[in-house]
Order: C-alpha cells, then structure tokens, then sequence
C-alpha cells in the first residue's frame, strides 16, 4: 500500500508521503514488525536510525494520568463523560479535550486514550460513568467535540471501544450480537463524526466480539471506519485485545501493552512464508509514523500543533463544568437556590458529602491534588457570609465497601517523619531491592521503575493517629497473601482470592483482608504490611494494585440514621449527599442492582419525615433507584463532579451558578421497568435483540413512564418556545432542494422567569406509517441557549439528511413527510413542523 491512500491534509505538509515512504524504506522486516506492538505499558518503540522517538499513550478520558499512577504526579480531575453530556454542549466538549491536551503536554503524553463513547445501553453498565449518552446522535456530536479539542491542542485523541463493548461482565469474551441495522444506526454513529468532521488520529478496537468475530479481527475495522470514514490513524488496540497472529490480516495497528504480544517474531514468519503480506505490514507502519508526524515525535516532520494553543485555568474549568452538567429534577416551590441570610441552621448528611466521588473506578481513575468535598464547600459558604449559620454534620449510612485509605494528615514516614508511608521492595531472602516514600495509601503500579517482576516481598508501614477511641477493623485490598502486623507485633496472616475470572476487575477492585484493633485517639500505632507479590499466569505481569487502610463499622446502622434526623429536626434545610462507591461503578464488572448501596434509602425517607425543607444531591455516574422522590423538596444529580465537585455544588445551591444540565439518559422509577437491561452474557453471548430500540426509544415503545426522561432538567428560571419553522428539504418555504444535506429549523425560545437562564432546545423527528420499523421518535438536533430574563432570541438547528435515514444494506430515505418535534425533553415537545423528503 502506498502512503498516498493515508489523508495527511492535516499537516499541510504536501510531501509528507512520499518522505514517509522514504522512512519506511529504510527499515527491515524485523523493524517494522517491532513498531507494531508496545515497547511497554503505556508507550510504543523508538527507531534512531529515522529520528523516531518513543510516543507515549496515556488513559482518560475525564483527565489523563500519565506513566505512572502516583499520588506525587497528580493530574487535573475533571466531571465524569456522563456530567458532561448532560451539559448537551458541545462547546464545554471542546473545552474539556483541549483541557485533557493541556494536561497531556504537562505530563509527556502524546496521545489521549478517549473518549468513551459507547451507548448507554443499560443502566447496568459498569462503564455507564464514562460514556456520554443512551443516544448516538448526541453522543456523536459531543464526541466529536471533545475529539477536536484534544487534536487542536496537538495531542492525539482515542475514541473507544470500537465497537458495541456496552457491557463488562465477561467482556474479553462475550459476543455482542447484534443486526447491521443497529450497529450502524445506533453503535456505529455514535464513532462516525469523530472520525468524518473530526478525523480522529487513533481509534481502540474493544475486547468483545461482533457477531462472533473479535473486534481486533473484525472487517469492520475497515468498513466503514476506512473505507467509508476515511480514518487515516492507528487502531491501537485496547491493553491484551489482540489475542492472536490472525488479527494482524486485518485492520489492526498497533498491538498494546508491549513488548510481549501475538504478533513479533511470529509475524515476521508469517510474512517471510507468505501468509501474511508484507503490504499489509507497511500499511499499519505508515500509519504509526504518520501519527508520529502528527504529534512530533518523528524528526523532519513538523508537529500539527507545538505547543497548545487553547489553555484555560483547568481548575476553574473543572467547576464550571460540573455545573454546567448538574441536573435539577425536582424544585418543590423553589426550594433552590437558598440564601444565607435566611439560614441560620443547616445539616449536611451523608457520607459522599465528606468522601464525595469524583470519578468512576477502573483504568480512567486519575489522581488530583486535591478534592473540594461538597462538606467543606459548604462550610466555607457559610463561613463567608454575613449571618451566624450553624452547620452540623452526620454520616447517615455506611457508602463505603471495602478498604478506605488512611488520611495523609493522619499518617507519617516512620522513616522520614513527614507525612505519608514508606514502601520497600525485597527479594525472597529479605534484601531490599527498592524504596520510596509515598503520600497515600492506595497504590498503583502500571509502569514505572519498581521492581514488580523480579521483587517476592513487597512492605508498607506507616505511623497512624486515630482520629477517635474504639475498634477499627485495620487492612489492606489486593490479591494474594499477606501479614499484618501492629506495634511489631503480627495479628493475621491471610490469603486473599480474587472475585471473578476479569483480571482487570481483580486488580482495579480487589477484596480485602483485616483485622480489628483497639485504638485510643491521638495514640499513634505502627502499622506495617507484608505482601506476597504473586507472579505467574493469573496476574497482570508486572503490575501491583493494593490498598491500605480502614473498613467501613456498618454494626448499628440504625444509630447513624438516628443521629442524622436529629441533625435534620432542628435545621432550617436538611443536604443528603446520597450515592456510589467504587464497588458498584467501574471498568470490570456490571452493576447488578440500580438501588443505591447501605442503608441511603432508608436515610433520605428518616430525613424527609422530618424535615419538609430536604434537599438530596446524587453523587453517582449513572441511574440509580429514588423511591423516595416524591417525599423531598429537591434533587440534584451531580454525577461525578470532579475535583472542584463541593465547590461546583455550592455555586448551584446558593445560586451564583444555575443548574444547566438535561439528562442524556433516561433514569427508571423502578428495576423492573426498565425496557432493555440485559448485561450478562448467555452462552458467551450478549443479545441485542431489541435492535434499534434503546434508552427512551425503548421506552416509548414500550409505553412506560420513567422516574425522569431523556433530555428533562429544570433550571432557576421558567422558558417558552414559539415560531417553530423549517426549510430546506421540500418544504413549502423553500421548495424541493434536491441534494441538500441539511434542513435548518428555526425557533424563538423567551426566557419568561426572573433570572438568566439556560435552556437546551432539542428536536426529535417522527414518522407516520413508515414502511420500516423506526423509532416513535428520534433525536435529530439539539442547541443549548443562554437567555437574559425577559428575553427572546432566535435559535437555528441543523437537522442532516442523514438523520432521517435507515440502514438496510445502504442508507435508504423514505420520501414523503417528517414530522419534526420541538421542545424541551422527549415528552415535552410542544411545537411540530413538517420537512418533507
């Protein structure tokens, strides 16, 4: 293949083929062939002899950790994917993909491993946190947002995982079977216009199969993605996809981690006997380097972009943006936003608002300098303004699974005696091998220069201070054997198995061991832990997850809520901050309930009965059950706020900022109704039997009212729609326009409430007696608008051709009528105009 079927338009650089093949030219069979699988976890191969350096890789997609998991190389912590759609702007989605660039620079990355933007096909989905939408049309539109942010700023972005991976349970395996017509209307469209409209400079083939073919094997890594889209970047494959030399007679690239893999030396053998071409080696080489040119790291070649060219303060980014993609679903006579001065006793309750969430778990976690808990936030508000308001706190109900890490300000170096741990590596015999001083408690090894391979012993000690007198069930998280030992003195040694046959799910949420130990407050205990490193088959090579620290005490769950309601009784407004944990929402496994985890329920309901003035903020990545929320005067989902979560709430609930999210996903009143929720494979295989029928699709066909609709938000200020139009199209305003791509509809949206507001226009089309199963009705284009009070403005809306469309071997159009519904959710559309086809 010659490199002038690769688009380089992006690099304006006119003779960079023809240098390119050059380059290639000048390397072996064996080169070229160790360029296509890793050099080691997170970066590819360097090639001197062309001026190709290493290019590094790093996971996202809500901040971007690096090389190392290290609480001592912190990184930018932004909104999870799902408060970003929810903010339907795809402004804030550019935004936060330069963000991610910015952050990638900082750290010597040169490309992004997101964003996520698979369907939100089940609110089981382990990974619902960190895709975008139930929707594709949306979720397309603010993917290929997010993807032009990231690559304007010079670093290469990753849509993933390419292609149906909606699920975690059994996900190396499973086979998603599902018709073309929903892969291409639904699972599809959701990757095409970051790779049309945005060219995409990477895509990362899934762990799943398509139909029973696996996804680094599937054609359909060549149509449509190149010869329909026009991709012209590395498929990188998702870490241990590729399972075998086969995948390298198809559209794969590039084999992740390294070095070892599938292909290498049997590769070039398959090439040398003829089995595989070595055209078809070149294809994938050229494509590496033209990445390479892309993002500077092949000398000769100018980079797309040197140096970051959209930066803003990340921090102040991270809170406006979990504003923006905060959604107010209940507002009982405008319960929000409160004033300080009319508070004089507020309760917080709750224990996300002290150990709030700000990311889901598995391999998109970062770690931030700091989080902004929606406690202290709310404290400093108070403590700013002009009148006596006194705060109380109670936990309520145990969130908490497993083991939670020690506070750094409780714990010290007995090395060093600043704060943190020391961890040393050993051989069998005892010998240190390696040291260093840590600042946290839970600890990650994904490259990086511990000995993980070669070391038998791995210790952790640290000095801790209890922060109260009683029993504390004392441990650590991880698989394999373990001693540990207080006051030098050992009270358990225990073998820990892990749960599951993921690997992944294993290592990112092990289970843990502990033992109880009496504590007096401000007594200090040493407390050190000795831990088998495992090495063999059942392990991730040489990678270390373990976690040190407290389980949660869940022995009287009646007393927490007890003492929340008194907190409650007397307080002007009650805050219940309800939510996750790591063992519900994460990478490796899928949820198997919607209900929140403890005892929350059982919480908001005590505080409700007690104070009519309750106000619930939901702190989890996906839907979750709320029986109680006819009984509260208002709820806000917040999702996964980032690290500037407390501050960002603060700014909603007292009014600086106005809730301005609507929800990408439809939310269930109850388990049993949602329409499609099947995550679990039978047989090995997921059946997507509903077809093009998912998320609020399914339920209007199903004729079931959820708790919340899709694209339902309510804002501090009250809105009308008037003067829908449209042209293009056939209509009678513009005639027949032949081959026009687009019909352009028209809108006057007036801000009827008190306060400046945002509103999201959102347009779904309908169609009557189709010969085809469609849809009642479908997303066709949307538009976020910012209106002063008393205002009216104007809004245009693109409505593509291509939204009207179905698959059945090609895209067809019926001709004939569309009626296009324009409003506020996919209920409450009070507007229709006719475009005709």
């Amino acid at each position: 293949m010659a490199i002038t079927d690769i688009h380089t338009d992006t690099t304006g650089d006119s003779g960079e083929p023809e240098r390119l093949n050059a380059l290639l030219a000048k390397l072996t069979l064996e080169e070229k062939v160790l360029l296509l699988t890793g050099h080691d976890f997170w970066s590819t191969w360097p090639m001197e002899k062309i001026g190709l350096r290493r290019m590094v890789v790093s996971d996202g997609p809500s901040g971007v950790r690096g090389e190392v998991w290290d609480e001592r190389s912190p990184s930018l912590n932004l909104p999870s994917a799902t408060a970003l759609s929810s903010s339907w702007d795809v402004g804030i989605a550019a935004r936060y993909g330069a963000a991610s660039a910015v952050e990638a620079r900082r750290k010597g990355v040169d490309a992004v491993l997101g964003p996520t933007i698979n369907l939100h096909r089940s609110p089981l989905g382990g990974r619902h946190f960190e895709a975008f939408s139930e929707d594709p049309v949306l979720t397309a539109e603010l993917a290929a947002a997010y993807v032009a942010g990231v690559q304007k700023n010079g670093v290469g972005a990753t849509p993933k995982h390419y292609v149906a991976n909606d699920f975690e349970t059994d996900r190396f395996t499973a086979s998603t079977e599902v018709s073309e017509r929903a892969l291409r209307e639904l699972y599809l469209l959701a990757f095409e216009k970051a790779i049309t409209d945005s060219h995409a400079w990477l895509v990362m083939s899934s762990y799943n199969s398509i139909n029973g073919v696996t996804a680094t094997e599937s054609e359909l890594l060549e149509t449509p993605l190149n010869s329909e889209w026009g991709f012209d970047g590395v498929v990188i494959s998702d870490w241990t996809a590729v399972r075998s030399l086969n995948s390298a007679r198809f559209s794969q690239d590039l084999v992740m981690p390294g070095p070892d893999g599938p292909w290498g030396e049997k590769l070039v053998a398959a090439v040398l006997d003829g089995s595989v071409s070595e055209a078809a080696i070149d294809r994938k080489v050229l494509r590496l380097l033209h990445l390479a040119a892309r993002v500077g790291a092949l000398e000769g070649f100018d980079p797309v972009v040197a140096t970051p060219v959209t930066v803003e303060d990340g921090i102040a980014f991270a809170r406006e943006a979990a504003a923006e993609g905060s959604v107010l679903v209940r507002n009982v006579n405008a319960e929000l936003p409160w004033s300080t001065e009319t508070l004089s006793k507020v309760a917080v309750i709750g224990h996300n608002a002290v150990f709030a969430r700000t990311q889901g778990g598995g391999s998109a976690t970062v770690l931030p300098e700091k989080v902004v808990s929606p406690l202290e936030a709310i404290s400093a508000v108070l403590a700013q303004s002009a009148g006596d308001v006194e705060l109380t706190y109670a936990v309520g109900a145990v969130v908490q699974e497993g083991i939670a890490e020690l506070p750094l300000d409780r714990i010290v170096n007995p090395v060093t005696g600043e704060p943190g741990a020391r961890v040393r590596f050993l051989d069998a015999d005892g010998a240190e091998l390696f040291t260093e001083d840590r600042r946290a408690t839970a600890l990650v090894y994904f490259g990086g220069d511990a000995p993980i391979g070669v070391a038998d012993i791995y210790e952790f000690s640290t000095r801790y201070t209890p922060e109260k007198t009683g029993t504390i069930m004392l441990g650590f998280a991880s698989v394999g054997n373990s001693r540990i030992f207080v006051d030098g003195t050992l009270l358990r040694e225990a073998t820990s198995e892990a749960v599951g046959t993921d690997l992944g799910a294993a290592f990112l949420s092990p289970p843990s061991v502990s033992v109880p130990v009496e504590v007096v407050e401000g007594v200090p205990i040493d407390f050190r832990v000795e831990f088998d490193i495992p090495h063999g088959e059942n392990t991730l090579g040489d990678t270390l997850s373990i976690s040190f620290g407290i389980e949660p005490d869940d022995s009287d769950p009646e007393s927490l809520i007890a003492e929340a309601v008194e907190a409650a009784r007397g307080a002007d407004v009650a805050l219940v901050v309800v939510g996750t944990n790591s063992r519900v929402e994460s990478e490796g496994f899928d949820r198997t309930t919607l209900a929140l985890p403890g005892r929350q329920d059982d919480l908001v309901r005590a505080v409700a009965a007690v104070n009519p003035r309750t106000v619930v903020v939901v702190n989890s990545g996906s839907p979750v059950l709320l029986p109680w929320r006819e009984d509260v005067s208002a709820i806000l989902f917040t999702y996964f706020g980032g690290q500037e979560y407390g501050n960002a709430l603060t700014d909603i609930l007292f009014g600086s900022k106005e809730p301005g999210g609507r929800l990408p996903t439809t939310w269930p009143a109850a388990e049993a109704d949602v329409p499609v929720i099947n995550v679990t494979p039978v047989d090995g295989k997921v059946h997507y039997d509903e077809g093009i029928h998912i998320g609020y699709r399914a339920w209007l066909k199903a004729g079931v009212t959820p708790a919340y609709e899709f694209g339902f938000g309510l804002g501090y200020t009250e809105w009308a729609l008037s003067d829908a139009e449209v042209s293009g199209f056939g209509t009678a305003d513009a005639g027949d326009s032949g081959g026009a791509e687009s019909a352009e509809l028209t809108v006057t949206v007036t801000n009827v409430g008190a306060r400046d507001g945002k509103h999201v226009v959102q347009v779904y089309a309908s169609r009557a007696d189709s010969a085809v199963d469609r849809p009642v009705r479908w997303l066709v284009g949307f538009a976020p608008v910012r209106v002063a009070a008393g205002e009216s403005t104007t809004v245009s809306i693109t409505v593509p051709k291509r939204a009207l469309a179905y698959w059945d071997d090609g895209w067809q159009y019926e001709t004939g009528a569309y009626t296009l519904h324009v409003g506020s959710s996919v209920t409450d559309l009070p507007l229709e105009a006719t475009l005709t086809l």
